[in-house]
């Protein structure tokens, strides 16, 4: 697995960011979004299904946080195209920085007209598990209690 981070992200280029999430989308305390990417490959010789994914081609996966310009902030590049975003975050350099808080993501700051202090995060879909510092959509087959 190749992992590049383009620069070190530094506390101010969070805030810089959290920032731009504000003004363009409403959503404070955003450090960044993060996604899967499979890119298509031929499969080495003697692979097996290492590098087969669940969309029925053999790939490897890009995990890249970017901005809200959708610029990269950092990538995880050459996770096996069977692996999930979930599992892949977890053994990145990028996720583990982020979960021992050494990814330089600032400390949390009041939301706009609240005294409660919120730490700022980064948006994942419904393959990424919830923690301190990434967020994700409710679930898209969520029953409605009426």
């Amino acid at each position: 697995m190749l992992t590049l981070v383009m620069p070190q992200p530094t506390e101010e280029m969070f805030k810089t960011i959290s920032t731009k999430f504000r003004s363009l989308w409403d959503f404070p305390n955003c450090v960044g979004a993060i996604d899967g990417k499979h890119i298509r490959i031929k499969a080495p010789k003697n692979s097996g299904s290492t590098f087969f994914n669940y969309k029925d081609f053999h790939s490897v996966v890009m995990l890249a946080l970017v901005d809200a310009d959708n610029k990269f902030v950092a990538v995880d590049i050459g996770s096996y195209g069977r692996e999930g975003d979930a599992g892949i975050y977890l053994k990145s350099r990028v996720g583990k920085k982020i979960l021992k808080k050494e990814f330089n993501i600032p400390p949390p700051q009041q939301l706009p007209g609240m005294n409660m202090l919120v730490p700022h995060v980064i948006l994942g879909d419904e393959a990424f598990a919830l923690h301190e510092h990434l967020i994700k959509p409710y679930p898209r087959n969520q029953s409605v209690i009426q």
